[in-house]
């Protein structure tokens, strides 16, 4: 017996669903039910609790919310703990506690071993704990690209390691392709652009401005259109503070501090506070001095130049051209000619670019002929091996004679493609390989593709059987198929219930079946029950042993619970399932 993942879900108000508790144990459990809502309701909710996508309408009218709760047994080495423990959570006793609440207003929240967490943290660890799969899957299993993607995760790291080094290359050579696009479609426009940088860049190498001319030429041009208003003012106040020698009666501001300094100076020794004003005085009559100095330097050199101020002005106006095209101030236009000149290294380097990108872009082409080889080489190893590996199965599975092949193959072409096997093929950034899963159903019968040749109940098998081959190489912990036995009956149906018990031995395997005889094969048997008092429909799960449980296999065999032919065919097939497991 393995150990199991999901021991517990508890819902509550989510649909009909009201405080419903899903005991879910190791080994093969099936879930079943008079209606496929409520069994649809339960994988929803198991759905919700893995990240997957909320929608409002799931809540019941007149609840406030919707919550689904699960507790899963971990291994504290395996990747999902690990995740769960970077995100803040903690494990329980070895279980990690999920939650998701789905309010009716369509917000969602999600927890994790009591921590708060993005929604998207669940999607993350359900990768590595449950593998979901329902008819939908069923339908993507149609798809070409789905089947590449299930030979290479069967393959391994024989497909994987390549992959990684062609995808690498792939996005390069689309970065180096569009680059070489835009220098060869663009190159007027660039030609043009670089015309304009050089002759910006003359123009300013022919001004030689520097840095912060401009405000200085300002200043010296405002000084010499003033220069006589300076020098008369300058003249005013010299003669305030130091006097004017044609006018001997004036008082000047020296002369009455002077005064003052030599009155408080005769009587300074009787007191320390007037000592003090005498000292400040006298720094006064000395700053005055030195004042009245300096604005007689500066009248002296005051020069009102005429020719000086035309020709500070004819700068000013030179650099004004400049700062009009290019910059708002002389630094702004430095700094655009330094970013120019760049520019322009770089468009005039374009020849040499194209050159260079060329040359690189042959290169990858031929680096990802020779990776697209190597991947064709170990999906065509590793699909031998599988497609064997699931006819097997499928021999198992009530279809002894089918046989599963692939066909992989590649498209030639003339313009833009890779050489592989020294033909120019399409490629992509998976390869150059087209996957396809091709189904005989019956000796004679030509190998078709699965969505032509492969019915409802075949399909279903033969992703079941998918499913087992995974197993063995990939596992998870835990499988839950939403009515994989859809289109089949009578022989075929036991050996599919044998087959998920069987898986059931390495795995927890959760199935919603309609079929009693798969049902019959599950170690624990589950039903969905609904109730209805008039107003709200609600649904509760029941787990069904002994005589509970041949009650409701009579029902899904025959629709009549008490029937005697119905309970004794039920009996029957529970005792050919324990027998045949």
């Amino acid at each position: 017996m393995v150990v199991h993942v999901l021991e517990e879900m508890r819902i509550r108000a989510l649909g009909v669903i009201d405080d419903a508790v899903v005991e879910l144990s190791p080994g093969f459990t099936a879930v079943t039910g008079e209606t496929g809502a409520g069994k649809t309701m339960v994988v929803t909710s198991l759905g919700l609790l893995l990240g997957g996508r909320a929608d409002a309408a799931l809540v019941r009218i007149g609840a406030k919310a919707a919550v689904v709760e699960g507790r899963l047994t971990v291994d504290a080495r395996s990747a999902a703990a690990v995740r769960a423990e970077e995100a803040g959570a903690e494990l329980d006793d070895g279980a990690l506690l999920i939650s998701r609440t789905l309010s009716a207003e369509g917000r969602s929240r999600a927890h994790v071993g009591g921590r708060s967490v993005p929604v998207g943290l669940l999607g993350e660890l359900a990768d590595d704990l449950v593998a979901v799969h329902g008819q939908t899957d069923q339908q993507g299993l149609l798809r070409p690209a789905r089947q590449r993607q299930a030979l290479d995760r069967y393959a391994g790291a024989a497909v994987a390691g390549p992959l990684e080094k062609y995808a690498e290359a792939y996005r390069r050579l689309r970065a180096v392709s569009a680059e070489l696009e835009e220098l060869t479609t663009r190159a007027r426009e660039r030609a043009q652009e670089a015309d304009l940088l050089r002759f910006g860049l003359e123009e300013v190498a022919a001004a030689e401005p520097r840095p912060g001319e401009d405000e200085e030429l300002a200043a010296e041009a405002e000084r010499l259109g003033h220069a006589e208003a300076l020098a008369s003012a300058a003249a005013v106040a010299h003669a305030a503070l130091a006097g004017n020698p044609e006018d001997p009666e004036g008082v000047d501001a020296a002369t009455l501090v002077a005064g003052a300094h030599r009155a408080v100076e005769a009587v300074r020794s009787h007191d320390q506070a007037l000592a003090g004003l005498a000292d400040r005085i006298g720094e006064v009559g000395i700053l005055l001095s030195d004042v009245a100095g300096d604005l007689a330097g500066y009248a002296d050199n005051l020069d009102a130049d005429p020719i000086r101020l035309a020709a500070v002005e004819e700068r000013r106006a030179a650099l004004t051209q400049l700062t009009r095209k290019y910059g708002e101030t002389i630094a702004d236009v430095l700094a655009w000619a330094e970013q120019g000149a760049a520019r322009l290294a770089e468009l005039d380097g374009d020849d040499d670019r194209i050159g260079e990108l060329t040359a690189e872009h042959d290169a990858l082409r031929a680096e990802l002929g020779e990776l697209a080889q190597a991947l064709t080489d170990a999906r065509t190893e590793a699909a031998g091996r599988f497609a064997e590996a699931v006819t097997a199965e499928l021999a198992s599975l009530a279809m002894p004679h089918a046989r599963v092949t692939f066909a992989i193959r590649q498209t030639e072409t003339e313009a833009d493609g890779i050489e592989v096997g020294g033909r120019p093929v399409v490629f992509g950034p998976h390869g150059a390989d087209e996957v396809e899963l091709l189904l005989a159903p019956h000796p004679g019968a030509p190998p078709r593709p699965i969505a032509k040749g492969a019915s409802g109940g075949e399909l279903s098998r033969v992703m079941l059987a998918v499913e087992v081959v995974f197993a063995g190489s990939d596992p998870v912990p835990t499988y839950l198929f939403d009515e994989v036995d859809a289109g089949v009956g009578g022989k075929a149906a036991v050996e599919v219930g044998r087959r998920l018990a069987k898986l059931a031995r390495s795995a927890q395997v959760v199935v919603v079946t309609h079929l009693p005889q798969v049902a019959a094969f599950a170690d624990r048997h589950l039903v969905v029950e609904k109730t209805n008092d008039g107003s709200v429909t609600r649904s509760g799960v029941k787990a069904m042993e002994g005589e509970d449980r041949v009650r409701e296999l009579s029902r899904m065999l025959a629709g009549q619970e008490d029937s005697e032919l119905a309970r004794a065919h039920a009996e029957e097939l529970l005792e050919a399932a324990r027998a045949g497991r």
